[in-house]
């Protein structure tokens, strides 16, 4: 197995779609990675996008699937957890390829990786949510000083809008176009910078910017070959990323291996996770909390009212966004689980809703995994989930009377390992062949809201990996690749022993003389 004794460069694209890639590379379009695609190896990736959107990122860091790392989302459930929590540091169950590289002594540069933080005893350098589209952690680095060098030497990141602010709120096409092709030309610089300054072994930056416009400036023009060739919005973002990797390329140098990995592509955004929460209280599976009647009136039970999110409830919309804006993440997270929560009487709950924007995300009320759990484990939470299962399964569009559930997954099968309880239950893979407005079924009735997230594009698979350098053939196809594959071959290219816990295969193309 042949190492590589030059420094290896990965670029990551966040939500990068391979499709259009590639149609815009063989278009001339997009010449740098066009002549990458010559020089180089292409390959497709199956990818755990297809199943929990975010876990794409860390099954790319770590080579484990979700239940082995436990992470997939902004927010998600835990042991000992009534809900659920915010993506927070220690949350990895297994360790990236930047520290198990680092621990044999290969020096690693990191800006930008999306769900990661700074991990212990890594020695390396790391840079965390300077230029990144979500901030799931306040900016940093380790070293700490890194970050403030960085921002020295490159200024602040251009963007000007984050995820966690703007939730679903549209943005406008031109301004973000604009907006990002800025971000883009800032995250190369920030990525030459850290190359030349930290002298890696290997540098990874991911490229934020891809994934904003995945969700905000794709079309569904751009599903049709016919038409994915006329000027877009996109295709300038994309043009200013192929100048960007240009200039890592050649900051890189001579000899050096370039990787360009994606995890998922873009599809059209159409979802019925909005509609959980009625449909479980429907079937019985979530209860809300309720007061007895008034003696002799005959009055329905009236629910109990939350005062916060009463107040919440009062205040205009515009104006609620803008001061949660001014509070620390932390309160703003405190209240914003107050009143998700506060309609849900635990006691009475078997199964709830987890916090989501596209595949549906189902937790069984557990008794001694959740404090308040109702459902004893063994024969009855078995039921519940068959139960559930059943009856997702028979949810039809109320127009159309199309199913507009393709699958629902059971974590614990299709994801096992010893972090399985830091994911959903159940995850629901909806129909996206058409906007999901109503649902309907004998036990349901008809539950009908359009969603709040009204941005064009969203995940799906396949993903893609772009390689070329000594030794990688030039040309060849990467036949049955998955996400899975990529840390173990990049800990094997750079001559290091694959851990245990990397479920993936190596790929000999990037490893064989």
């Amino acid at each position: 197995m042949a190492t590589s004794n030059g420094k290896t460069v990965v670029i990551g694209l966040e939500l990068g779609d391979g499709h259009l890639v590639h149609a815009w590379a063989q278009a001339g379009h997009l010449p740098v990675l066009k002549s990458l695609m010559d020089r180089g190896c292409w390959g497709w990736l199956a990818t755990t996008a297809e199943k929990l959107h975010i876990s794409a990122w860390p099954c790319i860091y770590t080579g484990a699937v979700p239940g082995e790392h436990g992470v997939y989302f902004t927010f998600q459930p835990g042991p000992g957890i009534q809900g659920y929590q915010r993506f927070h540091t220690g949350l990895y169950g297994r360790p990236t390829f930047w520290k198990i590289l680092d621990a044999a002594g290969r020096r690693c540069a990191v800006l930008d990786a999306p769900y990661s933080h700074p991990e212990a005893g890594y020695s390396g350098a790391f840079v965390y949510d300077w230029g990144t589209w979500a901030h799931y952690l306040k900016p940093g680095s380790s070293p700490p000083e890194l970050l403030r060098q960085l921002e020295k030497a490159c200024g602040p990141y251009p963007l000007g809008v984050e995820a966690n602010d703007l939730g679903f709120a549209p943005l406008d096409v031109d301004d973000t176009r604009d907006r990002l092709v800025k971000s883009v030309q800032a995250k190369a610089v920030a990525a030459c910078w850290l190359m030349q300054t930290q002298q890696a072994d290997v540098c990874f930056t991911v490229f934020g910017e891809t994934h904003v416009a995945g969700h905000y400036l794709w079309s569904p023009a751009l599903l049709d070959a016919t038409k994915r060739l006329n000027s877009s919005p996109m295709l300038t973002v994309y043009q200013a990323l192929d100048q960007a990797i240009g200039q890592v390329q050649a900051a890189a140098g001579d000899g050096a291996t370039l990787v360009v990995i994606s995890g998922d592509c873009v599809g059209p955004n159409h979802a019925g996770w909005h509609l959980l929460p009625e449909v479980l209280s429907r079937l019985g599976f979530l209860a809300t909390p309720q007061t007895p009647p008034v003696a002799g009136s005959g009055d329905a039970p009236a629910k109990k009212l939350d005062p916060v999110k009463v107040l919440r409830d009062l205040l205009p919309k515009d104006f609620r966004k803008s001061l949660a804006r001014k509070l620390p993440t932390s309160l703003r997270d405190k209240l914003a689980k107050r009143v998700d929560t506060a309609d849900i009487d635990w006691t009475r709950t078997r199964a709830y809703w987890l916090p989501t924007d596209l595949e549906g995300c189902i937790r069984v009320n557990l008794k001694g995994r959740e404090p308040q759990g109702t459902v004893e484990a063994g024969a009855d939470y078995e039921r519940v989930l068959a139960e559930l299962t059943t009856e997702l399964g028979a949810l039809r569009d109320a127009h159309t009377g199309r199913a507009i559930v393709r699958e629902v997954i059971r974590t614990d099968r299709d994801f096992p390992g010893d972090r399985t309880a830091y994911l959903p239950d159940l995850i629901v893979r909806w129909d996206d062949s058409a906007p999901i407005t109503a649902a309907s079924s004998p036990r349901v009735g008809t539950v009908a809201s359009p969603s709040p997230d009204t941005r064009p594009g969203t995940h799906r698979g396949p993903g893609f990996v772009l390689a070329c350098g000594p030794g990688i053939p030039v040309g060849a196809e990467l036949q049955g690749g998955h996400i899975l594959d990529f840390a173990p071959s990049l800990v094997a290219r750079l001559g290091v022993a694959v851990p245990g816990h990397m479920q993936g295969r190596v790929w000999p193309e990037l490893t064989a003389a």
